[in-house]
């Protein structure tokens, strides 16, 4: 299998901007270039590599056997959803309860009768509750879903690359290259809400790529059959676009996991409108961005926001439902707004407050500044063992889960995003523009509240693409098709290598991402940074 003639390139074309001067083959070629392959061949690639990382993730799901950082509130708030629709307090001891049942949901009586305060909203909290509902409120059944969603990335990220690229083995390697990422293995396997948003981010992206090469190959339909006439005027209606409707959907699913979704939902409505821009410009439309202004502005409006806000507001079906939630009686019938969305817009003005004033100090938190360079990875769980506890037959051994982003992808990963942003300033590649955005939605924000008390885990969302910047780079190095064979040669051995190098960290790491344990001496060798202690 040959990689795409190169992944940094665009289609060449005629120097012109008049769709009629342009051959109908060449107008094809750009708008929508082939796939490499057909049927089962495009899937056979991102099929193995995702059943690689769902090894990776699924091994031993249930260890450790404890509440893991933050699964302390959300496997807890998933049981109370199940219960009663909305998250309730909880007694004293809750959490020993939990850990020392067999995970009946019916039976576990860690609930009082009082609403609890809480700052998500709830569909990540629904994903997880999924799980107990089907395994019982175990380690198991609480990291269940996210399991899943996390094993589902690698295989999105793998086709998603291939679309991008043209290429099944660029696919193929995009996939390989998440499935040994310490941070989505890590993610995958706790049940906190990073993961699911990842996933619902992911599927947004990918659901807007169908959609582009959906419109620009209608287009290219349309310059067949019509010629010069298609570039009149304000050119065609786009018609029903609904991958765009179902990018929508996963942005509404992605803020109602965390309101970090939203700055994703901004992104992409702009992104999608650019690239409308440039399907319009292709076929001759000469005066595109007001075309697109006329034509797509209101469409997009609907597909993203109107559609985003009910998906988000459906998520919330439990506390409209119930009584007794957090808020839920706040507001009242003397005005045209209905009583319960006044309740819930106060309820989200109290949960705005407490995000733009956290400022706890914790000792794992860490500057946004940082998290490419995985500097200061979090500790999720860590228990020390001397000899007969535990299993341990050394002097002292460790178990823990870091959260710690594979060194070889993210150092990597950080060239190749630079070499991303130069390639879509000298070269004008919207494939890396649109990498380069993702990323910046992900992880600029964070940059705005210097003050709060966040973590480097939150960069999982946008590792994703991270490794879609790294493969393409990696494209590029590799080079065209047609090149010598020297060069490829040369191109497939450093290519190789960063490949090669980012399995074996994979396999380096793998056991303090798992919680597996180790002797003290074996678990201070993976501690290449002091701050990673």
């Amino acid at each position: 299998m040959s990689a795409a003639p190169d992944v940094a390139v665009p289609v060449p074309v005629p120097a012109t901007s008049a769709a009629p001067q342009r051959t109908l083959a060449t107008i094809r070629a750009r708008l929508v270039p082939p796939m490499p392959s057909r049927w089962w061949i495009g899937w056979l690639g991102p099929l193995v590599v995702t059943l690689i990382g769902g090894i990776l993730r699924w091994v031993d799901l249930g260890r450790p056997h404890a509440l893991v950082f933050d699964e302390t509130y959300y496997a807890k708030d998933a049981l109370s959803l199940l219960r009663f629709g909305y998250e309730r307090n909880l007694v004293d001891g809750a959490n020993d309860i939990l850990l020392g049942s067999n995970g009946n949901i019916a039976s576990l009586d860690i609930f009082q009768t009082t609403p609890e305060y809480v700052v998500h909203p709830p569909l990540g909290k629904w994903t997880i509750a999924v799980g107990e509902w089907l395994f019982g409120a175990t380690p198991f059944g609480w990291r269940w879903a996210v399991a899943v969603l996390g094993t589902l990335t690698v295989l999105m990220t793998a086709r998603i690359v291939r679309r991008l690229t043209r290429s099944d083995l660029l696919g193929t390697v995009a996939g390989l290259l998440l499935a040994v990422e310490g941070l989505s293995i890590v993610m995958s396997r706790t049940a906190i809400l990073d993961m699911v948003l990842t996933f619902w981010v992911l599927a947004a992206f990918g659901c807007l790529l169908l959609d582009r090469d959906r419109t620009r190959s209608r287009l290219a339909d349309l310059v067949e059959r019509r010629g010069a006439a298609i570039g009149a005027g304000l050119g065609p209606h786009l018609g029903w676009r609904p991958w765009r409707i179902a990018a929508g959907a996963c942005l509404g699913a992605a803020c109602a996991v965390k309101w970090s979704g939203l700055w994703f939902l901004a992104a992409f409505a702009l992104l999608s409108l650019c690239w409308d821009i440039g399907s319009r410009k292709a076929v001759g439309v000469r005066n595109p961005w007001w075309a697109t202004a006329l034509r797509d502005v209101v469409p997009a409006a609907v597909s993203f926001v109107a559609v985003a806000v009910a998906v988000y507001l459906v998520s919330w079906t439990g506390w409209f439902l119930s009584d007794d939630a957090y808020s839920r009686q706040w507001g009242d019938d003397s005005s045209v707004i209905p009583a319960a969305l006044r309740s819930l817009w106060h309820y989200h003005a109290e949960a705005w407050r407490f995000h733009t004033t956290l400022s706890s100090a914790h000792s794992y938190q860490s500057s946004a500044f940082s998290w490419p360079f995985q500097s200061r990875p979090t500790s999720f769980y860590y228990e020390g063992f001397d000899r007969g506890q535990g299993g341990c037959t050394d002097d002292k051994c460790s178990a823990e889960v870091l959260a710690l982003g594979n060194p070889v992808i993210w150092w990597a990963g950080l060239l190749a995003l630079l070499h991303q942003v130069w390639r879509w300033f000298a070269h004008r590649d919207w494939r890396s523009g649109a990498i380069v955005l993702a990323v910046l939605a992900g992880w600029v924000p964070w940059l705005i509240f210097p003050d709060r008390t966040i973590f480097t885990f939150y960069a999982v969302v946008y590792v994703p693409f991270v490794v879609a910047a790294l493969t393409m780079s990696l494209g590029s190095v590799l080079g065209r098709a047609d090149g010598t064979p020297r060069r490829r040669t040369w191109g497939a051995l450093v290519a190789g290598i960063v490949v090669l190098a980012a399995v074996a960290a994979g396999w380096w790491f793998y056991p303090i991402w798992t919680g597996e344990l180790l002797p003290y001496a074996q678990w201070n060798l993976r501690m290449w940074l002091p701050t990673w202690v």
